[in-house]
């Protein structure tokens, strides 16, 4: 990892990992610091650590937006030893309490053909679960700073949190939003997410800076324009439930791609099921 964090607005930072760019936002109060996303890895997590400390020497908190490998197995290093608060939405800090070695074998699956070193990492990475669980809403204080965690509804999974700042007018999104690729459905809820993307659309203003879960931070009409691309997947997946239409048909016609369409129809058809 050789980025380091940008400032993006008044002492809030955003660092990019370049092999899957994913995002990372350091959050900066008078008296501690929040810490958004931790990485894929401890040895990612360990430069990740170093990236922090030339920006602040606060005491962290932490946050998983989710429990995807790439935004929270840097946990355990990034907590340290005693470990600092961990946050994430209830079901996210079940995961990773529960099922700690399901979640690594499906993160090595799938990194191990195109990024294989990073596979090597994960395989040894010792997981730490969210010590302090979020049913809908906590408010922290980081000394003169508020920050709000919020979890918008079922969209990227089960279990996403977005991390407001309100006076620097921020939005942290996770992989509710992404800017350097379609969103992924392979745990997705393509049903409720357009609401969950309305949900966090009502914490913006015109000039909120948005930071996505992978790629550049974006304006609020990108994520205008994502929410009607969303939107309109959900009216074709209902369309082609409602008709008989193969998940394929749905996947032809639908924004963001054959691939990522044909994902997220099949996971819709499990929700019109109810085996999602």
């Amino acid at each position: 990892m050789t980025s380091g964090f940008v400032e993006v607005a008044d002492r809030v930072h955003v660092l990019t990992e370049p092999l899957l760019r994913v995002n990372v936002t350091l959050v900066v109060g008078d008296h501690e610091a929040l810490l958004v996303d931790t990485l894929s890895s401890a040895a990612q997590a360990t430069e990740l650590a170093a990236a922090v400390r030339v920006v602040t020497d606060r005491p962290l908190t932490l946050v998983n937006t989710h429990h995807h490998y790439d935004h929270c197995f840097g946990n355990a290093v990034l907590a340290g030893d005693p470990p600092r608060p961990v946050y994430a939405h209830e079901l996210a800090a079940a995961a990773l309490r529960e099922q700690p070695e399901r979640l690594r074998r499906e993160a090595y699956e799938e990194v191990r053909d195109e990024h294989p070193a990073l596979a090597a990492e994960l395989a040894d990475t010792p997981l730490l679960a969210p010590t302090h669980p979020v049913l809908t809403e906590t408010a922290l204080d980081l000394g003169g700073r508020r920050v709000l965690l919020r979890h918008p509804g079922r969209g990227h999974t089960d279990a996403d949190l977005v991390v407001h700042v309100p006076d620097a007018d921020v939005l942290v999104a996770g992989d509710l939003v992404e800017q350097s690729g379609p969103p992924a459905f392979e745990d997705s809820y393509p049903l409720q997410w357009p609401d969950a993307v309305a949900d966090l659309l009502r914490l913006t203003t015109p000039g909120t800076v948005v930071v996505p879960g992978h790629g550049d931070p974006v304006d609020v009409e990108f994520v205008r324009a994502q929410h009607g691309a969303l939107a309109k997947l959900a009216w074709l997946i209902r369309a082609g439930h409602t008709g008989s239409a193969p998940p394929e048909r749905i996947a032809a016609e639908a924004p963001f791609g054959a691939r990522a369409a044909l994902i997220a129809a099949r996971r819709g058809y499990r929700e019109l099921d109810g085996t999602a």
